[in-house]
Order: structure tokens, then sequence, then C-alpha cells
């Protein structure tokens, strides 16, 4: 063989090595950006905001400074209210996070001297977006087939009871057992509930762990995309009197 042969049959070896791995470098290269300065960041946890205007008394034994103060009754979910999706997802073998939210929730609970003694719940599944229209079209469409099924339900099956009346923006936990129907499937679900007093509000704020087998969800993945099993399902729920 001559030199010439040699030395060109060397440098095809280098290429062949060299090619694959410049192209994996790149495609790494292209995710890292796209997760850190292409994609949105996703939305924080839903969590409390701050506490409402201070009452204009200051007398302790005001009942606008405490939850025993007219609680009993009837609330309803405010336009404050927010449910959002969070999937943990890995694209090329690198973390990232999925989130997408809606406000279109309406519904409400019933309270009754120390127990939550009726709840139900209603979101638009339409509405959720999360900034990345094809993130959306997937969501309406392959994944959750809103088209079908335009809604998701919560309805509370066994009283919650509080044993006492918190003061004015005293968080507890407390457990809640219902029925969440998603994507036209019904399941029992057991969750924990932080709620609060804030002022003229009653603020209910949880996550519920959703299996996408149990309620006939197809996987996510797509693409470069690859999802687990699971994901979850916040809440954030501001109710009026």
């Amino acid at each position: 063989m001559s030199r010439m042969s040699q030395t060109l049959r060397r440098r095809w070896k280098w290429l062949l090595l060299i090619v694959p791995v410049s192209l994996f470098v790149l495609v790494e290269g292209a995710t890292f950006v796209y997760i850190h300065f292409i994609s949105p960041d996703p939305n924080p946890h839903l969590t409390f905001a701050g506490a409402d205007a201070a009452p204009s008394s200051s007398d302790p034994g005001d009942p606008a400074l405490t939850a025993a103060g007219a609680i009993d009754g009837t609330w309803t979910v405010g336009a404050a209210s927010k449910v959002q999706y969070r999937i943990q997802e890995t694209l090329n073998g690198q973390s990232n996070e999925a989130t997408g939210k809606t406000s279109a929730v309406t519904g409400q609970l019933t309270l009754a001297g120390t127990a939550v003694s009726s709840a139900s719940f209603s979101v638009d599944m339409k509405q959720f977006s999360s900034d990345e229209d094809e993130r959306d079209r997937q969501f309406q469409n392959r994944i959750m087939n809103t088209s079908r099924f335009p809604t998701a339900t919560f309805e509370l099956t066994a009283p919650i009871e509080l044993t006492t009346i918190p003061d004015n923006l005293v968080e507890i936990t407390v457990h809640a057992t219902g029925t969440l129907t998603l994507h036209g499937t019904a399941k029992t679900v057991t969750f924990d509930l932080l709620a609060r007093r804030n002022g003229a509000h009653v603020e209910v704020n949880g996550t519920i762990p959703v299996t996408f087998a149990d309620y006939g969800i197809n996987n996510p993945s797509g693409g470069p995309a690859r999802v687990g099993n699971s994901g979850d399902l916040e809440f954030l729920l501001v109710l009026t009197k």
C-alpha cells in the first residue's frame, strides 16, 4: 500500500470518529441553549401570596381578625385561583421541567362548625397554557384530548375535620379524600391540603400526584423529550363567602 493510501485511510478513520462526536456535542450544546436560554422558565410552585390588607381594627376580639368570625357557609372559587401541571422531562439526556397553568377554575366548598362538609371543583382543560405553542398543541390533542374531555373535576367524598378554627393567616395541614375525574376517568385520591383564612378569603393549596396510565392518558413523551410515568397537578384556590 502506498504512503498516500495509508495517509488517506488514517484520515478517514479520524473522520469517522470526529463526525459523530461533533454531532453529539452540537446536539448537547443546542439542547443546553434551548433549556437555559430559549425555553420559558417553568412556573414557580403555587403557594400562598402575601396577606390581604390589614383589618381596620386592632382589637384582638374583632371577628375580622380571627377565622372564627362568620366562617360557616358556602365559599366560592374566585378569579385569583389557579391550577397547573408540572412534569419532569429529559431532553437529549438533560433534565427539564415542563409546566402549564390555567385560571379557568370554578367550584365551592361548604364549612360547618369545624368541618368542610362538601366541596366540588371544575377546571376547563382547554384553557391550559405553557407559553410553548407545540407543547400546548400536544397537551390539547394527543395527550389530554380536550375536545372529548374538556373538563377535570374533583368532588370531596368525606368531610375534612379541622379540629379547631385557626386564627387569621394561621396555616393548617389537613387530609382530603375525594374523586378526581381526569381524561374521562374517575379515581379516588387522598392528599394533603394547606389551608388558611386570609381576611375575607379562605385559601387552599396542594398537589395531587397523577400517574398517567391510571387515567388512560398517553405518555407525554414525544420527539427528543422523554417523560416518566407521572406528573403533578398543583392548585391554589382563593375562595370568597
